[in-house]
This record gives C-alpha cells, structure tokens and sequence, in this order.
C-alpha cells in the first residue's frame, strides 16, 4: 500500500523542475513524504502544469566523458600531462586503451540524460489522468517524446557502436526507458531497436507539434523535423534524412549573417543574435553544467586543434569573429605557440548565442546538403552548403556541381567541422562515418608542443577508427544500480 501511495504521490512531484511562471516543483522519497503535501509546495495535477514541465532552461550535457576523442579538439597541456591514465581527459586526449575508464565517473552525463528522460515519461504516463484539454494533452506527448527520443540519441551515439546496418541488430545498445518507473532495471535493447524506437517517437510526434510555441524551451516543428533528419542520416536512410532536412527548412531556414557581426564592430558589440534570440537556434541545450556556466565550459573546452584551425579559409568569419590563437586574457586557459586557437570568450555573452548542444539551422543545411550529395543530388548539395557560406565569408568560395560525389561528401563533412564547433558534433561523426571505408579516418595527435621535456617527451598518438575508446563504459554508479547494464566495451 505504501509504494503504491509514493507512487501517486511521485506523478505529482519531481525534484527542482522550473515552471515557465517561475515556480518550483519539488519531489521527495516516501520516507518524507506519503500523503501529505507539504505547506507551499506546489503540485502539479492539470495538463497545463504537466505541459509546462517540458520547459527546462538549463537542459545541459556534460562532454567530459568523450570531449577529446576527436580531431578537432585541443587542450592546456597542464590538463593532460601527468593525468594520461587518470582521468577521461588524459586517457581521450593521448588515445590510451590501455587505461581502465569503468572507474571513472561520467560528470553526470548519463544520469542527466536519462534523468531527462525520465521528466518526459512523468508527463506521458500521467497527463491523461489531469484536467484539461486532449488538445493540450496531445501537444505535451508529442513534444515529451520528442525530447525522450532526443536523449536516446545522445545516449546510443555515446554509449554504443555507431549505427551500421551490418551489425546494428546485434549490436549492444542502450536502455530504451519508455515508461515512468522509479524501480525498473530493464535490459540493453540493440543498437537497431534504440533507432527504431526514436524513429517512431518522432515519426508519430513531428505533425502535433506547434510551429511557434509560446516558449522557445518548448519543442517546435521546424525542430521535430530537424532532429529527425538527423536521426536519419545517422542511420543512412538519405532519402528521408532530405525529406525531413528541407520540411524543417521549410518552416525555419534563417540563417546569420556574419557580416552583419563583422559590421557591428564584432561580437561584443552586435547587439543582435542574444541568449534567447537567435533566430537559428532550434533547441536550447548546453554544454557543461547548465546555461549559466555554459562560458566556463567553453573557456575549458573551447579550443580548436591546430589540424581544425588550418582548414578555416582566409576570409570565414568564424574564425575571425569568435577564435584567436593569441591574448593575455587566455593565458589561463590556453598555449600560445601550441598551433591551436581558442574560442573568444566575449561572444557568449548576452549579445549572441552560438548554441554548442542545441540544433541551429546551419546543421540543418548541412544534412540537407550532404543527404543529396550521397543520393547524387549534386546541384542541390551544392546549392545548401553555398548558402550558409554566404552568411559566414566575407567573400564565399562556392561550391559547384562539377565536384565529384565523395569529394563532395568530403567537403560537406569539413563544413560541418567549421560550423557545427564543441559538443558532440565531430565525436559522433567520426564514429558513423568510421563505419564507412570511404570516409573513415585514423586520428592522430603530436603532444606536447610548448612544454616539451625529459619528463614529457613529444610523441605521437594514434586513435584508430575502431577503438573500443569511441564507445563511452557507462558509469560505475549506474552499472551498480542496474545489473542489466553490461559494457558494450571489452573493458
């Protein structure tokens, strides 16, 4: 009687969740609370509250556990030196498979991931009961599930193999946590079941969602469709991936122009393009702890390897704008002399938002563009890439569709390097296209460059494209919670 009395009492609560009026919702164990609501707490029983629980401005994605396992990321040598067998950061950054990462802790990146998820169940499973409109009900499923299969992704891409069709259906992948349930411990479904369950999540929600919610933490159409046509070029579906790409672009193809940035004296200056104001940002989500410290996280993260800071032409604007290889004020953060670059702090200030986790429609372009490159579709692949160039050059190189297809793809991926910065972006492309002998690549890292010595001797390192490293070990504390949940590593 008493689990079923917290169970009640848990589809009225849920720990620190902000609603959009500014209210709190609070939750608490059944050994504080069974059937008595606590004096000023607020309690959500009507499809309005549940519908508001979707908001969450600090929807945040730590990349600690993976940030380094790419060619395009760089850091402070006195981050690494001495931690190369410690810590995720010295163990990603020298490529080092000899090292035991199931002890290390994640940063909460897969409890938060699936913390999200579970928020999303919470308003499936229990709007119906609530008072209210099957209008507004209907609405906060298709947006609860759209985020529920958002994380998913994350999930599977970080702690699973990449999606290949050859092997998906063995292939251990992630819990699919579809239901709101505080004791399950249910069992890894297949790489292939994770994606057919999104697929279905966000084939079934993208109609029912709003073109223009009435806040920009709810999730809109141009969004669902995006999202989804991410999901399906990770899974090689082209045709579709396009589909879904060019109806998000449809609804939402704004893009920045740079040189308006340049014009306004740069950055810290433009007034325009703020924290909640950019018009190409589809989905607010942040990397590191939370907006608030989503600077601090680029300070630490913001880097680009000195391999990434040679493909920026000249004339791109984002490089000029928001990257810098010199300045006394980075010297805590960064190595001049290293060959690398760092992002410039001063542009994620209230004056523009850059978006590190969150889908912006430049990517939605790029898949746009690269879905039609590999369908053949060169005039189009083309026409998508050259009309973000012109909102980031000052004076665009355009793309023709005389370009061979696998130069093209090629060219389409080093876009996404130069556009799609930080976060996750570069780690889960090099791990699908390392599924494809065309395009796979084997990364390697010459370190140290300016503390070079007896101790730390300058060497080069390898990251192979199939090196267990690319498949994160979920962390210890959820391994314990869940015996289910074996490693999809050899560790």
């Amino acid at each position: 009687m008493i689990k079923n009395i917290c169970h009640r009492i848990l589809r009225k609560w849920y720990l620190l969740l902000p609603l959009t009026g500014g209210g709190w919702v609070g939750v608490s164990s059944c050994d504080s609370y069974i059937n008595i609501t606590p004096k000023g707490a607020v309690t959500v029983d009507s499809a309005r509250q549940y519908y508001e629980l979707i908001v969450n401005p600090m929807r945040c994605y730590n990349p600690a556990s993976y940030y380094y396992l790419t060619d395009d990321a760089w850091a402070k040598e006195s981050n690494i030196l001495g931690y190369e067998s410690t810590s995720f950061h010295g163990i990603n950054f020298t490529f080092n498979e000899q090292a035991d990462r199931t002890l290390l802790a994640d940063n909460n990146l897969y409890e938060n991931m699936y913390a999200y998820i579970l928020r999303m169940n919470l308003i499936i499973d229990n709007i119906d009961e609530a008072d209210g409109s099957q209008e507004l009900k209907a609405l906060a499923k298709a947006e609860a599930r759209t985020f529920r299969a958002f994380d998913h992704f994350l999930a599977v891409n970080t702690f699973a193999k990449a999606y290949d069709p050859a092997t998906a259906q063995q292939d251990g992948g992630v819990c699919i946590i579809d239901h709101y349930d505080l004791e399950a411990t249910p069992r890894k479904a297949t790489v292939a079941q994770v994606y057919d369950f999104i697929i279905r999540e966000l084939e079934e929600s993208v109609g029912l969602l709003q073109e223009k919610p009435e806040n920009i933490y709810h999730p809109n159409r141009a969004y669902g469709y995006g999202l989804l046509s991410q999901v399906y070029l990770f899974h090689r579906d082209w045709d579709k991936a396009r589909q879904a790409a060019e109806a998000s672009l449809k609804l939402n193809s704004a893009l920045v122009d740079y040189n308006v940035i340049k014009a306004a004296g740069g950055v810290a200056r433009c007034k325009d393009y703020n924290r909640e104001n950019n018009p190409e940002v589809l989905s607010y989500m942040w990397m590191g702890s939370g907006w608030t410290t989503e600077e601090a996280a680029l300070y630490y993260y913001g880097m680009i390897s000195p391999e990434l800071k040679q493909l920026f032409e000249p004339d791109d604007l984002r490089y000029s704008l928001f990257l810098r290889d010199t300045g006394t004020s980075i010297v805590n953060w960064f190595d001049t002399g290293s060959g690398a670059a760092i992002w410039t702090p001063a542009s994620t200030s209230e004056r523009f938002t850059y978006m590190t986790v969150g889908l912006r429609t430049a990517e939605v372009y790029l898949i746009a563009a690269e879905a039609n490159a590999r369908l053949g579709n060169l005039d189009a692949a083309a026409d998508y890439v050259n009309r973000l160039r012109a909102k980031r050059f000052s004076a665009p190189q355009l793309l023709t569709s005389s370009t061979p297809q696998q130069e093209m793809v090629q060219t389409i991926i080093s876009e996404r390097r130069k556009e799609l910065l930080f976060g996750f972006h570069r780690f889960f492309d090099l791990k699908r296209l390392n599924t494809e002998p065309e395009y796979r690549k084997t990364v390697t890292r010459t370190f140290p460059v300016v503390n070079v010595s007896e101790t730390y001797p300058q060497r080069t390192y390898t990251l192979r494209p199939d090196s267990r490293l690319y498949i994160i070990p979920f962390p210890r504390s959820a391994r314990d919670k869940n015996p289910n949940l074996t490693l999809n590593t050899d560790e």
